[in-house]
């Protein structure tokens, strides 16, 4: 008998019934996730380890699930706006993302606990913040918003400046400086600055057009962005910081719900995994930046612990404060926050 193309379709049809439903479904296709960040691209091995983060994730996850789960990394805001990206975790219109936490402080509130002075002072402290009281609350709000934390990153931050070094309070004074949030920005204003606000990634052209002066940004970011071109003071994270960026990698709430409990077990299971990745590449970093800086003929700053309380001081008034007052659950997570300081 001649086994024509109609009776190949015939036998395809009753497949399901025969069990092939059984077979893994990467036989047919895999799921792809896509992951979007505004750092520069590289590779694996070179570059910003936001990115490198994202391409062992991407990496990981197709051989763990045996291909069923595909990332594709966007760096460079490539995919979407930077700004844009949180917003579309919610709708889940985004898949994936790694990005700094507070920038999504207009639309959900508590997340500017991401950027908030005084409250992160160490690597150590930052660690230890996923599973404090404060840690919890903010992950189950994040949830309940339509987002989920995959790796916690918490990062040192430093200062670039085209004038003078940003040491004091007091040297913040007249110059137009970019805080990177509202509660960061707060505290400058206190401190007699002019605040812009922008993404880190439009930090270096309004430096270059002297729109800026000064910029608090991470570490990484700071050697990423080429800021040592257009600033040659720096004042570094290492050993003493008045803030920490939260940059997490996350996911939406919806798209992962969609996923089989192996594949969700497996993103969270891998995106713990990549913390320790992330925290020892912060550390190479804040002390990376020093030479990058010197090199290019800048000079570079360390903080005491005694400068670090005297922003503290001033957080604590103003951001600390403001942050509390702005609704019931604002003022929840702040108290959890101080009393783990």
């Amino acid at each position: 008998m001649t086994f024509s193309r109609r009776h190949l379709l015939q036998s395809l049809a009753t497949l399901p019934a025969m069990g092939v439903l059984n077979y893994p479904f990467k036989a047919f296709a895999a799921t792809e996730l896509h992951i979007s960040h505004q750092f520069p691209g590289g590779t694996l091995t070179e570059g910003d380890f936001r990115d490198r983060l994202c391409r062992k994730f991407a990496l990981e996850l197709e051989k763990r699930s045996n291909g069923s789960l595909k990332g594709v990394v966007y760096a460079n805001s490539s995919l979407m706006k930077t700004n844009s990206q949180f917003a579309a975790l919610r709708k889940g219109a985004l898949d994936m993302s790694l990005v700094p936490l507070n920038y999504a402080g207009g639309e959900v509130a508590e997340t500017n606990i991401g950027l908030m002075p005084g409250i992160i002072t160490s690597y150590e402290k930052g660690v230890a913040f996923r599973q404090s009281d404060a840690g919890k609350m903010l992950g189950n709000t994040l949830a309940d918003k339509g987002v989920l934390l995959v790796s916690w990153i918490w990062q040192s931050g430093g200062v670039a400046s085209r004038t003078k070094a940003i040491i004091e309070p007091d040297d913040v004074k007249g110059l137009k400086v970019r805080g990177g949030g509202r509660e960061m920005d707060m505290v400058l204003k206190e401190a007699g600055a002019a605040v812009l606000n922008l993404p880190s990634n439009e930090i270096y052209a309004a430096m270059q057009t002297g729109a800026l002066d000064a910029a608090m940004t991470s570490s990484t970011s700071l050697i990423s962005f080429r800021l040592e071109e257009v600033a040659k003071n720096l004042t570094t994270g290492r050993g003493h910081a008045y803030w920490f960026m939260f940059e997490p990698l996350m996911i939406s709430r919806d798209v992962f719900n969609k996923l089989a409990k192996s594949e969700q077990d497996l993103i969270m299971s891998l995106g713990s995994e990549m913390e320790k990745f992330a925290l020892d590449a912060c550390k190479v970093d804040d002390t990376a930046v020093v030479g990058v800086y010197t090199k290019a003929g800048g000079k570079s700053y360390d903080l005491t612990e005694a400068t670090v309380k005297r922003w503290q001081d001033i957080a604590r008034r103003t951001a600390w404060k403001d942050f509390a007052e702005r609704s019931s659950s604002c003022a929840a997570l702040m108290k959890a926050v101080e009393k783990s300081l």
